[in-house]
């Protein structure tokens, strides 16, 4: 569902615990949306007659919300469904008893609901308590046998909101001088073109000046070099959001970071936003040079 505009989207996010609460909540977060996480009940309408809210909401409720019952959440389901600026939706991450027992073993945390005694207890208790929050999901996701990665893609593919794309792109340029920057998932070496630095009209200039732009231009392998590292991408970034990562930082390097990999990073920048993506770039040398900042440029499509 994609509610419209003037209708704010709210998502219940519940399930036993250790069914993937936390990793579900994480994936909405890098999808825009506003999480808060074990609200009381009683304050959740206060929270919606409120300001308007600018982005879709994604609430965690579990058994240690204050003042959490089943009956408590079904009235609060059907207290939000009445209101015509609210869309609420249930998302109810379901697990079998014996995987949600082998994490509980596996971290050795004592369930909320039998401290003292064995997390078996506590998971087959909060089951029965949940069956009736079960029947009412508008969306149910069996953890079970998914990876954290898994659970993100699955998150992505039902709540990504329209007009952005679940996976946010970085576009660094920086100098091999001065080190690869920390945290790049790809790297390209652009020192293979031909090097502006050697033109002294254009030494003074860096990649975004249309002289450095023509000058590269010029260079038969300026133009299959940028179409088959763009067609790369092109091609790996569906995988990536597949696996569901949230963030991939590519980064393309020259000798001094003021000319080739400038020059790459921009018209790349253009290109995966034009294909739809949200992508944002970082030129390190000159944010150096000058105190610039990050720039970010969301793509017309996701």
């Amino acid at each position: 569902m994609q509610p419209g505009q003037d209708v704010q989207r709210v998502v219940l996010v519940t399930g036993p615990s250790g069914a993937g609460r936390s990793t579900t909540l994480h994936a909405l977060e890098d999808l825009g949306y506003e999480i808060i996480d074990n609200l009381p009940f009683s304050l959740i309408p206060r929270l919606l007659d409120g300001p308007p809210i600018s982005r879709p909401v994604a609430l965690g409720i579990d058994v240690r919300n204050r003042d959490f019952s089943a009956a408590g959440l079904i009235e609060l389901i059907d207290r939000l469904t009445r209101l015509p600026e609210v869309a609420p939706e249930v998302l109810y991450l379901d697990c079998r008893p014996e995987e949600l027992l082998r994490r509980y073993n596996e971290t050795r945390r004592r369930h909320p609901l039998a401290p003292d005694d064995s997390p078996a207890a506590g998971i087959a208790a909060e089951i029965d308590l949940l069956a009736p929050i079960r029947a009412r999901a508008e969306v149910l996701i069996d953890t079970t046998d998914q990876s954290p990665h898994d659970l993100k893609a699955e998150i992505g593919r039902f709540f990504a909101t329209k007009g952005t794309s679940p996976l946010a792109v970085s576009i660094h340029s920086f100098s091999y001088k001065r080190g690869v920057p920390r945290g790049l998932d790809m790297m390209f070496d652009c020192r293979f073109l031909r090097n502006p630095h050697w033109d002294a009209d254009l030494r003074p200039l860096d990649g975004r000046a249309p002289e450095v732009g023509a000058y590269l231009d010029a260079d038969p392998h300026f133009a299959p070099f940028l179409a088959k590292v763009r067609d790369l991408l092109l091609f790996v970034l569906p995988a990536h959001v597949s696996e569901g990562k949230s963030h991939l930082a590519i980064g393309f390097g020259c000798t001094g970071g003021q000319h080739r990999s400038v020059a790459v990073a921009e018209k790349m920048v253009k290109s995966l936003a034009d294909a739809g993506w949200q992508v944002s770039k970082r030129h390190r040398e000159l944010e150096r040079r000058v105190g610039g900042t990050a720039d970010k440029i969301q793509g017309d499509k996701a």
